[in-house]
């Protein structure tokens, strides 16, 4: 950590960059995180580690700020922003490869394209 500063005088996106550093090369903690079976256990083991490390990083500064709140959107497959029918993103995907004929009783559905350019 910094000398002579105490890290939880410091803004909140400074102490999850120094979170983030901390977990670089931790295999420890990072054995842990990919252990977890969901963003709240991520949380718990994050939150552990922040204490450890003297950060004071709460629950909330951890789901609000990334790259932190990133990792728990991907461990719990919630998608931040979806786009057209209202899929998250990582649904839409999963229907690709499938034939048009596998679900002959389901209706097809129009996906809308919002081009951005």
């Amino acid at each position: 950590m910094t000398e002579g500063i105490d890290p939880k005088t410091l803004p909140v996106v400074q102490r999850i960059a120094l979170l983030v550093k901390a977990l670089n090369g931790a295999k420890r903690t990072n054995e842990a995180l990919a252990r977890c079976a969901d963003g709240e256990a991520m949380l718990d083991v994050l939150l552990d580690a922040s204490s450890r490390l003297g950060l004071g990083l709460t629950r909330e500064d951890l789901t609000r700020t990334p790259p932190i709140r990133d990792w728990i959107w991907w461990k719990n497959k919630e998608a931040l922003l979806t786009i057209g029918d209202n899929k998250p993103r990582y649904q839409q995907d999963g229907q690709q490869g499938r034939s048009a004929t596998a679900g002959e009783g389901e209706e097809k559905t129009r996906r809308r394209f919002l081009g951005l350019f």
